[in-house]
């Protein structure tokens, strides 16, 4: 479902904000407000509902539903836009109470990512999220006598009819997996050149808009888009970063995480976040400036734990510190945060602290390599130079003495070759 209008005509809603706790309003609110903005919609007005248990016809009860439709009615809303998921039996049945197209967040982050996907592989993936929320609404799209068997003037075409669109949707979603498989074969290889390299991989995670690509873009000297809209970047980027005493890394920036990221989303962009996955460790940027910072640091983690890739290495960088006026705020999160650093992205301060943090890590993720090769396998040697850091190499009688660091898969792969030789 697209939602976007251009300038001229923007879709007009109406916004239902239900989270449970009052104290997250401000961050709940202001970060729909965000996501309207970025799908190019003109926000009418909002109402809060606090719902302890919801029904499952409409969510939220009768009451509330006739308020809303008053509401949406007097600010001349097209649409009114739920701040949770939805059934599709509820989404239904709210537009028939309303007499408004109605929504949920999820169909707005879906329509986010589809306007921001610029690859191929990302509008695959796009493409199969949609889907996927699709397929289990499909129901709700048949009214109760289309749904019937049986019966005069019932038998056969309502069933049919939804059993032909149920069929039709498994047939593209599984299309679309087998092209998502081939465009992942093709970034594994990708990937695998690159690993032949002895640079560790570091990935930039963090809430949208924490300022990864302004990072990014201070650490390689690019141009990479950075916008203060959400999701302003989609698909992934790797570039190499030189650091000091000839270390380098591949660092790779890719979509900013957000507070209860829908399940469809992370299902249909495996592929791309497999870049988490392979990483040797994470870049945490965290917008300190944003009053809800922790919300949003809790957020990222827990999406994180989703990939199985929390309790890999990581550097926590606290970010916009030149937004902040208690100094002594930002030094006791340092000391209460291991392995933490603050910077300015914009400005680039404390940019060289981090690149020495950065270095110690790549440091770590290197492995001492000390051998004697024969000259028949001279061509080690040359590997040495060519996959990895040379620190000593002496030419002597009896062969080559080499001290080296190399990357973990390098390191198997040499010294494998040397113990069959």
């Amino acid at each position: 479902m697209n939602l976007h209008n251009t300038e001229e005509e923007k879709e007009r809603v109406f916004l239902v904000f239900v989270n449970e706790r009052d104290e997250e309003d401000e961050l709940v609110e202001n970060e729909l407000v965000s996501l309207c903005e970025t799908a190019g919609l003109e926000v009418t007005g909002f109402t809060r509902q606090r719902v302890s248990r919801t029904t499952s016809a409409t969510f939220i009860g009768k009451g509330k539903v006739e308020e809303i439709k008053m509401y949406a009615k007097d600010d001349k809303a097209d649409t009114v836009l739920f701040d949770t998921e939805l059934s599709g039996i509820q989404i239904r049945n709210l537009q028939e109470a309303i007499g408004k197209k109605v929504v949920d967040r999820t169909q707005l982050i879906l329509d986010i990512f589809a306007q921001r996907a610029n690859t191929k592989e990302g509008q695959l993936q796009v493409e199969l999220a949609q889907l996927s929320y699709m397929m289990p609404r499909l129901m709700s799209v048949y009214t109760k006598f289309e749904r019937q068997k049986g019966g005069i003037g019932l038998r056969g075409p309502g069933e049919t009819k939804l059993e032909t669109d149920r069929r039709m949707v498994k047939d593209k979603i599984t299309k679309l997996k087998r092209e998502i498989d081939h465009v992942k074969g093709t970034r594994d290889r990708l990937r695998e050149e690159r690993r032949k390299n002895p640079y560790p991989f570091a990935t930039l995670v963090g809430y949208t808009s924490a300022g990864k690509s302004t990072l990014m873009n201070t650490l390689c000297k690019t141009d990479l888009l950075a916008d203060k809209m959400l999701f302003a970047t989609l698909d992934p980027t790797t570039r190499r970063i030189p650091l000091e005493d000839g270390y380098s890394i591949f660092l790779t920036d890719t979509v900013g995480f957000i507070r209860k990221l829908p399940t469809h989303l992370i299902a249909a962009f495996r592929a791309t976040l497999e870049e988490f996955v392979h990483s040797d460790f994470f870049l945490h940027i965290v917008d300190l400036s944003h009053p809800e910072w922790e919300v949003q640091f809790a957020a990222v983690n827990e999406t994180l734990k989703k990939l199985e890739s929390e309790d890999k290495p990581c550097i926590i960088v606290f970010n916009k510190i030149d937004a902040l006026k208690d100094e002594t705020f930002t030094q006791h999160l340092l000391e209460t945060h291991p392995n933490s650093v603050a910077i300015s992205a914009k400005e680039g301060t404390g940019i060289d602290n981090l690149l020495t943090h950065i270095t110690d890590y790549v440091k770590k993720q290197l492995i001492k390599f000390t051998a004697v090769i024969p000259y028949a396998n001279s061509e080690f040697v040359e590997q040495c130079y060519k996959y990895g850091r040379v620190i000593n190499v002496d030419y002597k009688d009896d062969g080559i003495y080499i001290e080296a660091e190399l990357t973990p898969e390098m390191h198997n792969k040499i010294s494998n070759k040397l113990a069959i030789c």
